[in-house]
């Protein structure tokens, strides 16, 4: 039998010994192997980095999406449909109650009722004729073409969450709300104005064109330094990945041990100090804490083949060092927001593995430790779509900011585009800059490397969950932490959904409070107190304690109002000392800690 993968070699057996002739016989030489030319000796080929720089230029008209990604999702999904005739059948029937459904509400005025969290549809007169009408025709054919996308055996899951998702998408663009003769808000307002909201309309949209083409807007806005990221401090530490910064006591005395903050990287880190009113670290400093939090550098082509591990070291381990440093002794409360959190909970696992104790507690602010049900956010990081884009990241250097925030509207096209196109273009109305927004559109980018070690070590093999992720050569354990955890997650998160975050209770069998607020991703987390219509619910799971599901949990938890900052502060200062150390001034500089410049730093202005 031949064996196909074997080298090549010649096919001339070596010359045997004559008969007769006299002598030894002659030596028998090796078989000679056929030398091929190597194409490359393990860097990509040029016909490889050919292809590297198509994707790439694919990815500017794409916005780094993988254009084969959703027509293999749609053959997936059609074959099967196709395979299926009495499936077929169903959905022709389904499809015909749902006319029946429509007259029968034209008719007898019995409707349907859009999903709570679709706020298109909030006016009253869409209840009213004749607007009702179109209304009910979309909800309808939504709730007809989800059955349609979704629940067909065989179609892989990930290939039924993405045709359904581009089928969402497709439908939305024709929703009656988008139609200014069909949306009674866009009608109401060209009849009170005459006429000028649509011409206003039309001068924001030369407004923003110009803006896309590099002319500033005439509008002023919300400035960092100035409006955001105010609350007093000093930056006392500063690498090629971060500074440091710490912020000014607020209180004559202080507690003890201080609170280290983890912001994501993928975000500007004054989302936890934006106006004074609602900045989650000036409420901290104002309760008697020493707080210190990270602003990570805006990256470029420079850093590009820095690795994942590398923002581990550099980030919550050389913070950790600092901090220690100048609060010599005092053990020190970590905090990490979305990745942030999930890169504190790495270390705090390194830290529990080597019998590091420098940590008090550990609260993650909706951050996952297990990618298995991430959200839409999946429907970006197929096999796919990240080998695309690591091809558009190889040739850029970085993913730039703005190709994460598409993904993200995409995700709430609802919220985040089509209806602030109708208020922007149609009604004739800008939103006011408001904190929120000015970060939001505060775009970071993100190193090659270190984001494609991230998207394939966490979201492809999910390896911090199943005990793979290595950190120094060796595999870390979030089940090996021993210290308390305030896990908070909020109930319309996109990015970290709360049944997801709620997992950490099936890693590790330690205390656990699990807050669970009102809000979404952003929102929720800053949710000030004072805030209107804020909630949450609240349950602690005690050392050893039972499990519970997530909906279980839900029906078990203690439901409180207003906001969880109180709650979080109150469990911080149960784990602290007492209130009683003269507040410190920022910085060590006898121990290699010297102030560098005030808050919010220069790395918060790259751009």
């Amino acid at each position: 039998m031949t064996n196909d993968n074997a080298p090549l070699q010649h096919a001339a057996r070596p010359a045997a010994a004559r008969p007769g002739a006299g002598g030894p016989p002659a030596a028998v030489e090796p078989p000679r192997r056929l030398q091929l030319p190597a194409l490359h000796d393990g860097a990509p080929s040029l016909l490889s980095e050919v292809d590297r720089l198509l994707h790439a230029a694919e990815g500017q008209l794409t916005a780094g999406l993988s254009p084969l990604a959703l027509p293999l999702a749609a053959l997936d999904w059609s074959w099967h449909l196709a395979n299926s005739p009495f499936r077929r059948c169903e959905l022709a029937g389904e499809a015909l109650l749902a006319g029946l459904r429509f007259w029968h509400g034209a008719l007898f005025g019995e409707t349907v009722e859009p999903d709570p969290a679709d706020h298109r549809f909030i006016n009253p007169r869409w209840k009213a004729l004749p607007f009702v009408l179109p209304q009910q025709a979309f909800l309808l054919a939504e709730a007809w073409l989800d059955k349609v996308t979704t629940g067909l055996p065989g179609v892989d899951l990930e290939n039924t969450r993405l045709v359904n998702f581009a089928a969402r998408q497709w439908l939305d663009a024709f929703s009656p709300s988008n139609l200014p003769w069909a949306n009674p808000e866009v009608i109401d307002a060209t009849c009170e104005t005459q006429g000028a909201n649509l011409v206003q309309g039309a001068h924001n949209l030369l407004e923003d064109v110009a803006g896309c083409l590099g002319v500033p807007p005439p509008r002023a806005g919300l400035e960092v330094g100035r409006d955001l990221a105010v609350t007093p401090g000093e930056v006392v530490f500063r690498n090629e990945l971060m500074e440091l910064i710490q912020y000014s006591p607020q209180t004559r005395t202080v507690r003890p041990e201080p609170v280290l903050i983890i912001p994501a990287w993928i975000m500007k880190y004054y989302i936890l100090d934006l106006s004074p009113h609602n900045s989650l670290i000036r409420y901290l400093v104002e309760q008697g804490f020493t707080v210190f939090c990270l602003s990570w550098k805006n990256p470029g082509r420079e850093l590009a083949d820095t690795p994942f591990a590398a923002y581990l070291r550099d980030g919550p381990f050389a913070a950790l060092d600092a901090v220690g440093a100048i609060r010599p002794g005092a053990r020190i409360h970590a905090c990490g927001y979305c990745l942030g959190g999930t890169l504190m909970a790495i270390a705090a696992a390194q830290m529990a593995r080597e019998g590091d104790e420098r940590l008090a507690t550990l609260t993650l602010f909706a951050a996952e430790t297990d990618f298995t049900e991430a959200g839409e956010l999946r429907l970006f990081t197929t096999q796919d779509q990240v080998a695309f884009l690591e091809d558009v990241m190889a040739v850029q250097g970085y993913l730039d900011g703005r190709q994460m925030g598409g993904a993200f509207q995409l995700l709430r096209s609802r919220d985040l585009i089509w209806s602030r196109l109708i208020k922007t273009y149609l009604i004739g109305e800008r939103d006011q800059p408001n904190d929120l927004m000015t970060w939001n559109e505060d775009a970071t980018r993100l190193p090659y490397r270190m984001h494609s070690d991230y998207l394939r070590g966490l979201y492809l093999r999910n390896d911090l969950a199943e005990g793979r992720f290595e950190v120094d050569g060796r595999a870390v354990s979030t089940g090996d932490i021993r210290t308390p955890l305030f896990v908070v997650s909020t109930e319309t998160d996109h990015v970290a959904p709360w049944r997801s975050v709620h997992k950490i209770h099936l890693q590790n069998d330690g205390e656990i409070t699990f807050v669970l607020t009102t809000g979404g991703h952003n929102a929720g987390i800053v949710s000030e107190p004072g805030h209107p219509r804020r909630r949450y619910r609240l349950r602690v799971r005690e050392r050893g304690g039972p499990y519970l599901g997530p909906d279980e949990w839900a029906q078990a938890a203690e439901r409180r109002e207003g906001s969880w900052w109180p709650a979080w502060s109150a469990w911080l200062a149960a784990r602290s000392g007492a209130q009683d150390r003269p507040a410190p001034k920022p910085g060590a500089r006898a121990k290699g800690y010297p102030t560098l410049g005030p808050a919010p730093g220069t790395y918060v202005f790259e751009h």
